[in-house]
């Protein structure tokens, strides 16, 4: 009778313990979307994020929802005359942010310098990877030149960059092996969903200068970056969280490059919550430049191991 009574007990106990983890991983859950349902929206309407008046044309740069964060922005600019309200005859922008840090010193982050002209849609085509919002330790500056009938205008227009409260649009700056600085920036999705998406990532190597400045500030040699071609960024997703034992998923892709310059993948989420996107990053020889194998144990109770190389979203 009292063996009965003891195994009961147990059992009791068992059901308890596991009412208590599926409540726990419950409000986690709810939680989560309650988060990104609130605070991060997914923005698809570009918008004019600042706008300026120059030698007799208006030159406007559009972002998603007229912000830039720190992060991959993608950008549009258009130049307009002044005088006919009609779009100018522009020949070649070029784009070039540069923060003035509080120490003096001054640094860029990964862009297109030369703007692709888009002449159907009306505008200028680019991207700049801010690596830091605007704040009490440094401000952002922007440096356009724009060629019309042969004669170069150049404009220097301040603007905010904004904190990035999506975690599934995160960064992360890195030397890799190879002694060289790397950027990996995430581009979408903006606002995952449980199941497989499409991963897509910018990745970036600054280009360290072998000559001194001209002297002519900003020199933009001193701040050139470079979209790195057929790497491959091998992924490896988790859950890191004790309660989840940093289980992956099935079906996830490495990404490589397109014809976009992006390095395209998959991510199959399994679920909501915190997530660890796993890298190890390997160059055009198949080299590891960054990046460790994650161990596949199953580890309920202890955090995660994560790679060297890593990124952490939430959905």
């Amino acid at each position: 009778m009292g063996l009965i009574i003891i195994q009961v007990k147990k059992i009791t106990f068992f059901l308890t313990a596991m009412c208590f983890a599926v409540a726990s991983c419950t409000k986690d859950k709810t939680d989560y979307e309650a988060e990104i349902d609130t605070l991060v929206p997914e923005y698809h309407e570009f918008k004019e994020a600042v706008s300026v008046h120059s030698d007799g044309y208006d030159i406007s740069i559009e972002a998603l929802n007229g912000t830039f964060f720190k992060g991959y922005n993608e950008i549009r600019l258009k130049i307009t005359d002044s005088r006919t309200n009609g779009k100018a005859n522009t020949s070649a922008v070029t784009f070039l942010p540069i923060r003035n840090n509080a120490d003096g010193s001054n640094v860029s982050c990964p862009h297109r310098y030369d703007l692709v002209d888009k002449p159907d849609d009306g505008y200028f085509s680019g991207y700049s990877v801010f690596t830091d919002e605007s704040g009490s330790d440094g401000s952002w500056e922007l440096y356009i030149s724009f060629t019309i009938a042969g004669q170069t205008h150049t404009v220097k227009q301040p603007i905010s960059v904004q904190e990035q409260t999506n975690k599934n649009l995160n960064i992360t700056t890195f030397t890799g092996k190879d002694d060289q600085q790397y950027f990996i920036a995430l581009v979408s999705p903006q606002k995952p969903k449980v199941g497989e998406n499409g991963l897509v990532a910018g990745i970036y190597r600054y280009n360290r200068p072998t000559y001194p400045p001209s002297g002519n500030f900003p020199d933009a040699s001193q701040f050139s970056y470079t979209e790195v071609s057929d790497y491959t960024l091998q992924l490896d997703p988790r859950m890191p969280e004790p309660s989840m034992g940093n289980h992956s998923s099935p079906n996830n892709k490495d990404l490589i490059q397109q014809s976009d310059g992006l390095y395209h993948g998959v991510v199959n989420y399994t679920m909501t919550g915190n997530w660890t996107l796993n890298f190890i990053l390997l160059n055009q020889q198949g080299q590891i430049l960054k990046g460790t194998i994650v161990p596949t144990d199953f580890t309920p109770g202890v955090e995660g191991v994560k790679s060297e190389l890593h990124i952490d979203i939430l959905f």
